[in-house]
């Protein structure tokens, strides 16, 4: 399975990444982190640390750099795989770096828009770009898969506002662009799926709250958290769902890790299955707290 991970440095990206590598595949990790230069978002992960999780998960994971903005440098990757490998059976859209951009709860006239128009360059046009370079190569061969990776599935996004309009646009519209896909790569045998991780225990969440994987109980934050997962429980389903035959069933849809998880029986690193967009409509926006013990 040869596949191109764009946006694998850290978080999701990086949790898919070395879950296909526990699948045995060869990953393109990409990015613009660097162990010789970050990224604006001025983190410590690294795309070869990344290539090297994927490596030593049974996979081949090979690092290069980078920016998805930039089409000349994604038609780079795209002539990369396909002359090194002749193929490409699935592309991961993840690219986001917007977390600094963002202001919660700002009305339109008072968010920064060169912050706010940035957010949806990095966001939205990202996927579109690399989607130009690398479908060439993907729909060469019958039946590859698209990933697009959001916050908050379709139907949950439609009737709840994402705090401010650049990021209400910028997820609403990752889960239209896996609508769009699999409406183009259907006569190729292709499927696309939007799928949305829960409350991620990220390296920046993490770094947030204070601690580590070893004791993330201990943070204090409210209830939500404890259904919370790590990047490897979205990586599991998205490499299940890249060795289903049966896949095309999905395309076009929006799911959750969870639901990923409930489909084919994968679980998080701990053995668990957090079902957070459950406990989110079931329990917290009814007004409750208890009870998260049932969404893990």
């Amino acid at each position: 399975m040869i596949v191109v991970v764009a946006g694998a440095t850290r978080g999701t990206g990086r949790g898919i990444a070395v879950a296909l590598g526990e699948a045995g595949a060869t990953v393109y990790c990409t990015g613009r982190s660097t162990r010789e230069a970050r990224s604006e978002l001025n983190r410590p992960e690294t795309i070869e640390e990344t290539a090297e999780l994927v490596t030593a998960a049974g996979g081949t994971g090979i690092a290069v750099r980078t920016d998805h903005l930039d089409p000349a440098q994604v038609a780079e990757l795209a002539d990369r795989v396909r002359s090194e490998q002749g193929r490409l059976d699935v592309l991961v859209n993840d690219v986001w770096g917007g977390d600094p951009l963002w202001e919660w709860d700002t009305p339109v006239w008072e968010h920064d828009l060169a912050k706010g128009l940035r957010l949806l360059r990095l966001a939205v046009d990202t996927h579109i770009i690399t989607s130009r370079h690398l479908f060439p190569l993907l729909v060469e061969h019958e039946g590859g898969l698209v990933v697009e990776v959001t916050d908050g599935t379709k139907e949950f996004n439609e009737t709840r506002y994402r705090d401010n309009v650049y990021y209400d646009l910028a997820k609403t519209s990752v889960n239209r662009l896996a609508f769009a896909w699999s409406h183009e790569l259907r006569p190729h045998g292709g499927t696309a799926v939007a799928v949305t991780p829960g409350f991620l225990r990220s390296e920046a969440m993490l770094d947030n709250f204070g601690v580590t994987e070893d004791n993330w109980r201990a943070a204090e934050a409210d209830p939500t958290w404890m259904v919370s997962e790590t990047p490897l429980y979205t990586g599991r389903g998205v490499a299940a769902l890249a060795r289903d035959p049966d896949r095309r069933r999905w395309t076009g849809g929006s799911v959750t890790s969870g639901d990923l998880a409930a489909a084919y029986g994968v679980t998080d690193a701990d053995g668990s299955r957090p079902q957070v967009w459950r406990y989110i409509t079931e329990v917290r926006e009814k007004g409750g707290e208890a009870g998260w013990e049932d969404y893990r």
